[in-house]
């Protein structure tokens, strides 16, 4: 009896606590399935909501308008409209260096124009025909051999207009309301400027024409000088007339400052009756 009894009592246990043990295994599995399920459920919610609040109230996104490039299709130079190719600011006009050969068409209100070192050989009398705005030209280093007459006729305010270092043999008639005029480094001979080139301009302050091919001061210069620049020329003479009047000795150039000469084959204490009528005397050769 005593050695059936543990024999019974683990005949009768032991499926018993393996039944608990099958049932409490599936539960427990069924519970961990059952929360990772809730929990992928939860996170696929909160992932959704995340990006609910982090889309755009459109689905095009919108762009300010200075961010905006516009569609420009690419064109040959010559056709490219003159503010892509040269920098247009208000009144201003900037075509440096970039080797056009021809004045640009210029945006109707511009005031000053700077086209210096380019390849431009002529100047047309339609270049600058309608822009009466013109205040300022600078051409300066270009290949510019010849400027048609009346090129600078149509401009009532242009004060300042530079053609240094250019090809010139002759001047065009000047605007009458110049006040600079720089035409140093050409190739100007004095049967190329006429005799009553400058008279008319009675604004002109400074006038440059160093480096250049003149055997003489051009005659009638205005009262309004104060700078003439002509080193460097073929001067060979001096008259009465050149800055003073001959024929007055109470005359006196009042607003002349400086007159270059040197570099000229000419000696200036040749003709000390010259100047006179100036405050100081011109810089030269005086031997």
């Amino acid at each position: 009896m005593n050695k059936l009894t543990p024999l019974l009592l683990s005949c009768i246990l032991v499926p018993w606590v393996l039944s608990a043990t099958v049932k409490k295994f599936d539960w427990s599995f069924e519970n961990i399935e059952e929360a990772a399920i809730s929990h992928e459920e939860d996170s696929v919610l909160n992932n959704e909501e995340f990006l609910e609040a982090k889309r755009p109230e459109t689905d095009v996104m919108s762009f300010p308008q200075s961010d905006i490039v516009p569609d420009v299709t690419p064109q040959p130079d010559s056709e490219l409209p003159t503010c892509l190719l040269c920098v247009c600011l208000t009144g201003s006009v900037y075509c440096e260096e970039i080797l056009i050969d021809v004045v640009p068409t210029l945006p109707k209100e511009t005031a000053y124009l700077y086209a210096r070192y380019n390849k431009i050989k002529r100047i047309n009398t339609k270049d600058f025909a309608n822009f009466p705005t013109l205040k300022r030209i600078d051409l300066t280093g270009n290949l510019i051999e010849e400027i048609e007459e009346g090129a600078f006729s149509k401009l009532p305010l242009l004060e300042e207009l530079s053609l240094a270092e250019n090809k010139l043999t002759k001047l065009p008639v000047l605007p009458a309301k110049l006040t600079v005029f720089n035409a140093n480094y050409n190739m100007l001979k004095s049967r190329g400027v006429k005799s009553n080139a400058f008279r008319k301009l009675t604004n002109l302050s400074y006038l440059y024409l160093s480096n250049n091919q003149l055997d003489s001061v051009p005659l009638h210069l205005p009262e309004s000088l104060r700078i003439l620049h002509m080193q460097n020329n073929n001067i060979t003479s001096i008259s009465d007339e050149t800055f003073c009047k001959g024929n007055s000795t109470l005359y006196i150039r009042e607003k002349m400052e400086e007159i270059r000469l040197d570099g000229n084959p000419v000696s200036l204490a040749k003709y000390p009756n010259s100047f006179i009528c100036l405050k100081m005397l011109p810089f030269g050769s005086y031997f």
